[in-house]
């Protein structure tokens, strides 16, 4: 293992970080325990075997110890913060939906997810990642992409007004499109 494989691991290691943890800094923060676990446990790693899923399995290792051992308070919802945050605006409403969404799947749901679809990993890999069998993999993420969408769909999108019903009389700027299935 050498600096450069794993720092081309980085922006997938945050990318998961961050949807696992709901927040940047923690997210940061568990980069870098993964990367600290990793420099002093780096003679574990077989040369041949993948480096991005053992950095990954270290990573959910790690997130659930902590979860374990903090008994904190729920996580801040970004809507409570949002007037603090630089510019006094948070990201877009979709991505605030998406987060939101991904942030009510149950853990291992939104891990399996987020594994699968967004760091394109195989089930197998995904599956050694998280120590469970390759079905349950599957079906994990069946579920996780149903309910993601159940979410999804109703979610209210903030900012858009909905149509009118049917005969009601139409005053002012016509109504917002919908995502339709």
């Amino acid at each position: 293992m050498n600096r450069t494989q794993v720092v081309e691991q980085l922006p997938g290691l945050r990318r998961y970080a961050r949807v696992l943890t709901g927040e940047a800094w923690a997210a940061d923060d568990l980069v870098q325990d993964t990367l600290e676990r990793a420099c002093s446990k780096w003679l574990l790693w077989r040369t041949g075997t993948d480096l991005r899923a053992w950095l990954f399995t270290l990573m959910h290792n790690l997130y659930l110890n902590q979860r374990r051992a903090l008994s904190s308070p729920a996580p801040v919802n970004i809507e409570d913060v949002q007037d603090q945050l630089p510019g006094g605006s948070g990201p877009s409403d979709e991505a605030l939906d998406l987060e939101r969404c991904l942030q009510r799947l149950p853990p291992d749901q939104r891990a399996v997810l987020l594994l699968v679809a967004m760091e394109d990993m195989s089930y197998e890999d995904t599956a050694r990642i998280l120590g469970i069998p390759v079905g349950t993999v599957m079906s994990r993420l069946s579920r996780a992409r149903t309910r993601l969408r159940a979410l999804m769909d109703r979610e209210p999108t903030p900012g858009l007004s909905q149509a009118a019903p049917a005969g009601a009389p139409t005053t002012g700027p016509a109504p917002a499109l919908r995502r339709l299935k």
